[in-house]
């Protein structure tokens, strides 16, 4: 059914790869029941998870029909194993993609809403984004609890420099979990590569930057709350390593110029409100 903008009403599917994280679900699962806009979706996707935590995603699937699970492919382990397993389900063409962690939560019940707007007002600008770019937001991991009021860190925002691949040449990258990921992005390219445990989703964002018709539009929209901490902060080594891979793939030796500018806007942020 189309909206009152004449444009039919993009579905919002957030994919969650879990493992035994069940006790960090409900604020997801309450930010999200608590949105005004309703064509959303959540796919579980989970591991090797144990009873309880099957037992509690299996039961949230049977009171809200929004939320769903699939158990994971055990021949695509891993984080972005999970993720690609989401790319695989987005079948139908008004789907939008968003990736989040068991620990991350909407920053507000109008944030659905707001990004659906957008969509709308490039479409009714002529416009067709491929990637819809909003920002998000670091918290402690002690402030994650539901009902408390987490004391916000720094935020995760893509700097837009005239154009998407310059944009990521000066080390910038779109927050994954803050990027919707449309149809036009997924005949691109739909998975993330293989050989990348930390690093995936730059490497994909790179990727995408080889096609020079890419659209992609930023929203001025505070989107996601993610809890700081995460295994990519403890394995700082490979990450460093998968980080020079997936420059080195996107620009070949000037890797080192992005891999600079990434790490010092990094250390910037982290003196910024």
């Amino acid at each position: 059914m189309a909206s009152s903008s004449g444009f039919p009403p993009p579905a919002i599917v957030v994919v969650v790869p879990t493992l035994d994280s069940y006790c960090l679900l409900p604020r997801l699962v309450a930010s999200l029941q608590q949105q005004t806009w309703p064509h959303w979706k959540v796919m579980f996707v989970d591991g090797p998870s144990q009873p309880v935590h099957r037992r509690w995603i299996a039961d949230l699937s049977a009171l809200d029909p929004r939320f769903q699970w699939r158990p994971q492919d055990p021949t695509k382990p891993g984080i972005f194993g999970a993720m690609n397993q989401g790319f695989a389900m987005a079948t139908y063409p008004d789907t939008w993609l968003l990736f989040w962690g068991s620990d991350d939560w909407a920053a507000s019940p109008q944030v659905f809403e707001t990004l659906a707007r957008g969509l709308q007002a490039a479409w009714s600008r002529g416009g067709d984004p491929d990637l819809l770019v909003a920002t998000g937001r670091y918290v402690d991991p002690a402030d994650g609890a539901v009902g408390s009021n987490p004391i916000l860190g720094r935020r995760s925002i893509f700097r837009w420099r005239y154009s998407y691949r310059r944009s990521l040449f000066l080390g910038s990258t779109p927050p994954h979990q803050a990027t919707l990921i449309g149809p036009g992005a997924r005949r691109h390219l739909a998975c993330y590569e293989d050989g990348f445990k930390l690093s995936a989703d730059l490497d994909y964002f790179l990727q995408l930057s080889r096609w020079p018709d890419l659209e992609v539009e930023c929203l001025d929209l505070e989107l996601v709350h993610m809890q700081s901490g995460g295994v990519s902060g403890r394995e700082s080594r490979r990450r460093f390593q998968e980080v020079r891979l997936a420059y080195g793939r996107a620009f070949g030796w000037l890797w080192w110029l992005p891999y600079g500018f990434r790490y010092a806007q990094r250390l910037a942020s982290l003196f910024s409100p």
